[in-house]
């Protein structure tokens, strides 16, 4: 694989454009506080991370191949699911409505200065 098959696959994967950087054949449309930069070094290939500006080499590759397959397994592992995630999330946003107004209600609270009192004490 080549960086211009890279890019093409991470497109078809549904990776962010944002997340990647690959100098001369895709740039990144909105600069995150972080992104991952594949570029030719002479004979290596690193692979960095620019986080605030500052780039970070996380691995170093002999071949471009090599880079591109790391990026791409990089870019397009994700984590399973978290047991039971998905209920939560929906009882969340079930209780929307009631966490918001608990919210407001815990933060006028500790405006009057009452701090982790519970109401009517």
């Amino acid at each position: 694989m080549d960086r211009t098959a890279l890019t093409e696959r991470l497109r078809r994967e549904g990776v962010p454009d944002a997340l990647y950087d690959i100098p001369g054949v895709h740039g990144v449309p909105v600069q995150l506080d972080a992104y991952y930069v594949l570029r030719p070094e002479g004979d290596a290939w690193p692979v960095l991370l620019r986080q605030r500006g500052q780039d970070s080499v996380i691995a170093r590759f002999g071949t471009e191949a090599e880079a591109c397959l790391y990026l791409y397994d990089t870019l397009t592992d994700v984590p399973p699911p978290v047991p039971g995630g998905a209920e939560r999330v929906d009882r969340l946003l079930a209780d929307a409505d009631a966490i918001q107004r608990q919210a407001e209600e815990d933060f006028e609270r500790a405006l009057r200065g009452e701090g982790d009192k519970p109401p009517g004490t």
